[in-house]
């Protein structure tokens, strides 16, 4: 049976450009809106929300709930690990973090090209192994943004992950960057049971292109635009579809649409491959909002939050004003921030993108679309 699991790396903010400013009132009422109504598999990480992600978890549900009452996942962070010797304070500073004995689910995170540098030189999986044999993990996988091909040759030299989160929608599903159909049979190959991440690819299948939401709404009336992204992860052969709400509303919207995420027939399926064609046909950029580039950027740019102003944009096909260049101004007068010309192209944020975005190349060209006279920059 599918769970609907709540992951909390986009939690709503007080602030919508300080990560950090989570706003506890609201999370503590999403927590219950999601246990209320049954669910009870959690997902975080070490690094989300700037490091708070696992002390959010802690906050509004361990000191809310009995342990016995919920599940947590969270992730080892191979984006830092160099050496042997960082594993157990981190290992020991998340279970604190979290306020927990054990992880339910514990994971390698981005198991891939970016974070090679952790799993070619430290024995990542003996740890997470003697972990589960000490009782501090129930069962160890791995998250990764990896091709099948790569996947493949992970669960094939390391039978004793037990499962994987993978990316999968229905716009990943046949692209030949991402593989989402194609890992989700390597993991079937070998008898892993599936989560799944990024059903609405950060937001894409949530606010698609209105040529894209009138095929749907023709075909159905009746049924939301995102309904069709829930539909089609929830009835695959997955064991959890992880939600990132950030707000109450949303998740409330995530729990219906899961609760009523009937199969799609064979004339939906057909009309998605339509749907994907226009939705790729308009994204300029496929960020997905993870934020993992913003973590090192030396200059304090928010780049998922321009590269999502800039996609909205873009897609209004228009080189005048828009309200997205105005958000994009508005953002660029805060304190201590950096706008999109302040990149100095260093590339750390290449190796850390999972979508392999060329960020620094984007970046020009958000600065050419937003920082002109239109908005008020001075050239």
């Amino acid at each position: 049976m599918v769970e609907l699991g709540m992951g909390m790396m986009r939690l709503p903010l007080l602030n919508e450009d300080d990560f950090k400013s989570i706003d506890y009132e609201q999370v503590n009422k999403m927590v219950d809106l999601y246990m209320e109504s049954g669910y009870n598999h959690f997902d975080t990480a070490y690094i989300y929300h700037d490091g708070l992600g696992e002390i959010a978890f802690r906050k509004s549900v361990v000191e809310r709930y009995p342990r016995e009452s919920f599940k947590i996942a969270t992730k080892m962070p191979l984006f830092v690990i160099s050496e042997e010797s960082q594993l157990e304070p981190i290992f020991s500073e998340q279970l604190e973090n979290c306020g927990v004995e054990y992880f339910d689910y514990y994971m390698l995170h981005n198991v891939s090209g970016y974070t090679e540098t952790a799993w070619k030189n430290v024995d990542l999986y003996s740890f997470i192994q003697k972990k589960k044999e000490e009782g501090f993990i129930k069962h160890i996988g791995l998250s990764t943004h990896g091709n099948a091909e790569f996947l493949e040759e992970l669960l094939f030299d390391h039978p004793e992950i037990e499962f994987v989160l993978l990316q999968i929608n229905y716009l990943d599903w046949e692209d030949e960057g991402i593989e989402s159909r194609k890992c989700f049979e390597i993991a079937k190959k070998y008898n892993k049971p599936v989560m799944v991440m990024e059903p609405y690819k950060g937001g894409f299948l949530a606010d698609v292109p209105e040529e894209a939401e009138n095929i749907m709404k023709e075909y159905n009336p009746d049924r939301s635009v995102v309904s069709w992204a829930m539909r089609f992860v929830a009835n695959l052969d997955v064991c959890v579809v992880l939600t990132g709400a950030s707000s109450l509303e949303q998740l409330q919207d995530n729990i219906d649409e899961f609760n009523n995420a009937d199969p799609l027939n064979d004339e939906e399926l057909k009309l998605l491959e339509e749907v994907s064609q226009i939705i790729n046909s308009n994204i300029t950029v496929d960020c997905t909002k993870c934020r993992y580039c913003v973590d090192v950027c030396s200059e304090e740019i928010n780049i998922s939050k321009l590269f999502d102003l800039y996609n909205k944009h873009k897609i209004l096909g228009r080189d005048d004003w828009t309200q997205f260049g105005n958000a994009y101004l508005n953002y660029s007068k805060l304190p201590d921030v950096g706008i999109a010309s302040d990149c100095i192209e260093c590339e750390n944020c290449i190796e850390e993108c999972p979508q392999e975005i060329n960020i620094p190349e984007v970046l020009k060209d958000v600065a050419k679309t937003f920082e002109t006279e239109i908005y008020g920059f001075e050239k």
